[in-house]
């Protein structure tokens, strides 16, 4: 496989498992979020194999589809609002030495998403109104599972570099 057809297929590939999987999301409710942090899987696994560029087209291209195609949408939204560009943002902060700095980043990029989708969606979501102790609760506790999530990510992130990549036959 020549280069460029590798950097349009792989990506489309990624993008294809990523739609298969929200939708499975979708009609699986109990094991929504974790199928969704599986699909951003694929995005990382683009910016690996091809660029960063790749991994922007299959969030983008995931999540248009993902919004047209699967029945119900709040597998896509979550997907689009905190999995999905994930891996393209964990790649440019990951650059930046310090790694106080770059926790510092990530954690900004996660805040400013759960603040968008709490201003947005709190009549929906979060069913306690606006006192300021479910505030607190609510990032702090989510800062908290957003690091696990980055800590496991980045170890399946060295697995799939270690185990599969090499695999792959870049050229």
């Amino acid at each position: 496989m020549g280069k460029k057809t590798r950097k349009i297929t792989l990506p489309a590939l990624f993008s294809a498992i990523t739609v298969v999987i929200l939708y499975f999301a979708s009609i699986w409710p109990t094991g929504q979020v974790g199928l969704v942090a599986v699909a951003s899987l694929f995005a990382a696994a683009a910016v690996i194999e091809t660029g960063l560029v790749s991994g922007v087209y299959v969030y983008a291209v995931s999540s248009a589809l993902g919004m047209l195609l699967i029945p119900n949408r709040v597998a896509a939204l979550i997907y689009i609002l905190f999995f999905g560009y994930y891996p393209i943002v964990k790649s440019l902060v990951e650059r930046i030495r310090g790694t106080a700095l770059q926790w510092i980043l990530k954690l900004l990029v996660f805040n400013v998403s759960l603040a968008a989708v709490w201003f947005l969606f709190r009549e929906i979501v979060f069913d306690f109104g606006d006192s300021a102790p479910g505030v607190v609760i609510v990032f702090l506790g989510g800062s908290a599972v957003f690091a696990m999530f980055d800590y496991g990510f980045t170890k399946v992130i060295w697995l799939y570099i270690n185990r599969i990549s090499k695999y792959t036959h870049k050229r």
